[in-house]
C-alpha cells in the first residue's frame, strides 16, 4: 500500500469513554474511510505506529434522523474500526488523543 493511501485510511482516533475502556483491553478505536477494508486498516496501523496488529473489527455507524422546522433530516454516518494489538504492544500516543 502506498504512503498516500495509508494516511487516507485512518481518519483519526475515536475518543469516547467506551474507547478508553477498550484501550485497557489492548483495543484502540479509529474513525476510518468509508471504503477502507480490514487488511488496509491493519497495514495502515502497522506502518504508522510500528506495532503488530492482531485483529481488526469494523462497524458502520448510521447517522441519526433529526427533526427540524424544514422536516426530517439525516446526519452523516461514519465507519469505525476496533484494532486489537498483539500481546505486549501498546499505543502510548493514543492515550493523550483528546
Amino acid at each position: 500500500m502506498n504512503q498516500e493511501r495509508v494516511f487516507k485510511v485512518l481518519l483519526g482516533p475515536h475518543v469516547t469513554e467506551k474507547a478508553a475502556m477498550a484501550a485497557e483491553r489492548n483495543q484502540y478505536v479509529f474513525k476510518v474511510a468509508d471504503d477502507a477494508t480490514k487488511p488496509e486498516i491493519k497495514v495502515a496501523v502497522q506502518e504508522l505506529f510500528g506495532k503488530k496488529v492482531d485483529s481488526v473489527q469494523v462497524l458502520n455507524i448510521k447517522g441519526k434522523t433529526k427533526r427540524s422546522a424544514n422536516g426530517l433530516g439525516q446526519r452523516k454516518g461514519y465507519r469505525k474500526a476496533y484494532v486489537t494489538l498483539a500481546a505486549g504492544e501498546t499505543l502510548e500516543d493514543f492515550s493523550g488523543a483528546e
